[in-house]
């Protein structure tokens, strides 16, 4: 069964709205049994407690537009269980997100979970043959699949460092994994693309500068699970198999930056990679002057440039895809050096 680009752009606006409409009452309970984020820390930026809980409302939002358009349009035991291989996974990963944003968890016990989840995922992925593109080696595509979850989830997570950040990222991104899933037909990861660009377009009404509340950990967790296992799931068809496996992690270039941006500069100044900081791309953006309100703005708009290099690679992959290819491995390079040459604090 075909649908229209219009119908998959009247769920997305649905899913803006429901998160719109839930969250203000979310941010109320969060408030009441004090699901706070205090400025108790140097690096914490706010100056007044931040209701958490907002990952709650986003996760509502995805899976009662997810569920619910399945009920409209298709439901059969097929469907459910295809979505649900996503979503699960996401809905308990989120889970231990929400105990840590109200509890406290050590870092090693997040890691834990996130590969216990990843290679359950893993597993569901390679024995159903819903990999996007797999290598003809089994461990090797256990392997990769587990890393990239783990990988994927941690870059979600610590991104979130910024009012609308992580929320407007991940809605870009995942607009631009729309079109290209879209365009091969391929209508589950359409639709839960589309749901994950309207929700976090829908929050970030509430999360953009000031911030009014945040995702936490269970909004970054799941979003990192449902992001992830979507762009394994995409199959761009584009040959060589490099400028395939080039598109996802163009796609995921942002995050991915800010990850290794943070890490690096940890390692170097000896301290570990899970601590928290002001080391991130919007912390050095702030630091070269920028406000916080553009500072979101160039981080969207890094995440829009390289979503553009994605999908043009997959629309001219004869004629230009080894060039953008390459322009987008050297743009990232010079990116990554530009933020390490800001000062890590300060």
């Amino acid at each position: 069964m075909s649908y229209s680009i219009a119908q998959f752009f009247l769920l997305g606006f649905l899913t803006f709205a429901l998160v719109g409409i839930i969250t203000p009452p979310i941010r109320k309970l969060a408030l009441r049994i004090d699901a706070v984020d205090a400025p108790t820390l140097a690096r914490k930026v706010q100056k007044e407690p931040i209701p958490y809980l907002g990952g709650v409302a986003i996760a509502v939002g995805i899976l009662a537009a997810s569920y619910g358009s399945l009920l409209v349009v298709d439901f059969s035991w097929q469907t459910v269980r295809l979505a649900s291989f996503v979503l699960v996974p996401a809905l308990a990963i989120a889970a231990m997100g929400l105990w840590d944003d109200l509890r406290g968890l050590a870092p090693w016990p997040r890691l834990v979970a996130q590969t216990f989840t990843g290679i359950i995922v893993a597993v569901i992925l390679t024995v159903t043959d819903t990999m996007g593109f797999a290598f003809d080696n089994h461990l090797l595509n256990y392997s990769v699949t587990v890393l990239w979850i783990v990988g994927v989830c941690n870059s979600i997570n610590f991104f979130d460092n910024h009012d609308g950040g992580a929320a407007g990222t991940v809605a870009v991104i995942t607009f631009f994994l729309f079109f290209i899933a879209y365009d091969r037909q391929q209508v589950l990861v359409s639709a839960l693309a589309i749901v994950t660009a309207g929700a976090t377009a829908g929050f970030l009404i509430w999360n953009r500068h000031p911030a009014k509340i945040y995702m936490g950990d269970a909004g970054s967790l799941f979003l990192g699970i449902i992001i992830s296992v979507l762009t394994i799931r995409l199959s761009p068809g584009v040959v060589p198999a490099y400028k395939s496996l080039a598109i996802p992690l163009f796609l995921m270039a942002t995050p991915i930056l800010d990850t290794t941006v943070a890490v690096t500069s940890r390692l170097y100044r000896g301290i570990s990679p899970f601590q928290g900081g002001r080391d991130h791309l919007s912390h050095r953006l702030m630091r070269k002057g920028l406000n916080r309100r553009i500072t979101a703005f160039t981080l969207w708009g890094l995440a829009g440039f390289y979503g553009v290099i994605a999908t043009s690679i997959y629309t001219w992959p004869d004629s230009l895809g080894t060039q953008l290819t390459a322009l987008g491995a050297i743009s990232w390079i010079a990116m990554l050096v530009f933020f390490l040459r800001i000062p890590s604090e300060g």
